[in-house]
């Protein structure tokens, strides 16, 4: 090889080498101005996870503070809190957002949907019954949910005008694969019915974010095979000590459920 061709390799490999052993160094270095808040109801404070502390039952596994721990931004606020609804997001968690806030998630709808209570409602009553319940909520989704939501978008927009603002839905919250899975007055009938509110949630909650102009994070397909009645399910059924992790994420859903979703949207 001429000494000129020598050359040209050496400056070829130093430029691979220098690029490759760079990156890692620039993936880890981020978020280390990233201003980040959470903000929502439950599924974002982690309640279902262990370690709640505090009210809003926020725990060290939820998904936010997990992405936290891996990604070490330079600042970060959880103000999700349990049981919290659209318009009490609105009232008391816009105030943990400024111009200087660069990240924002939300999960955000389901308690104004009657997340809880359809599911609870759904084991006292028939099939029938049931789907008289779940009707009622359906229609609340697609009549009066869309409106309420396009408000919160736009009051997380003006309050953190230069974040970047990613919407995690909710997983589907039962597997049907099986006749009989121990959940006292909840057959396969019921959990379809159940799951089709969750999807037309889901969906109505994508469409809103997407029209803000929100990146909207899908949780769905993480979830699959894992809901309520499923073997290694990670989502809670019905609990008695905490009531409150009832139809939560268990930590594993938080982990291999939820912050994946947020990672693939970052």
């Amino acid at each position: 090889m001429s000494r000129r061709l020598s050359v040209l390799a050496c400056l070829v490999t130093t430029t691979l080498m220098t690029a490759l052993t760079a990156a890692p160094a620039q993936a880890a270095a981020t978020y280390e101005n990233t201003d980040y808040v959470a903000l929502g109801d439950s599924y974002s404070a982690g309640a279902g996870a262990p370690d709640q502390s505090g009210l809003c039952l926020r725990s060290v596994f939820a998904y936010p503070a997990q992405w936290v721990n891996k990604n070490h931004p330079h600042s970060y606020t959880n103000i999700a809190c349990y049981g919290a609804t659209i318009d009490s997001m609105r009232l008391t968690q816009m105030i943990a957002l400024s111009d200087k806030t660069d990240l924002v998630t939300v999960t955000i709808g389901g308690n104004d949907a009657g997340f809880g209570p359809v599911v609870i409602s759904c084991t006292l009553v028939s099939d029938s019954g049931c789907e008289s319940i779940v009707d009622v909520a359906h229609d609340y989704v697609t009549d009066v949910l869309p409106g309420k939501l396009d408000a919160a978008y736009r009051d997380i927009r003006a309050h953190a005008p230069n974040a970047d603002v990613v919407v995690l839905g909710y997983p589907v919250l039962f597997d049907t694969t099986s006749e009989n899975c121990g959940f006292a007055g909840m057959d396969i009938a019921k959990r379809k019915m159940i799951n089709v509110g969750d999807n037309d949630l889901n969906d109505i909650i994508r469409d809103r974010a997407r029209a803000a102009g929100f990146t909207y994070a899908e949780v769905r397909d993480n979830f699959g095979g894992r809901g309520i009645c499923a073997n290694g399910a990670w989502i809670n059924g019905l609990t008695v000590l905490p009531p409150t992790d009832s139809f939560h994420p268990t930590q594993t859903g938080y982990t291999d459920g939820y912050l994946p979703a947020l990672v693939d949207a970052l």
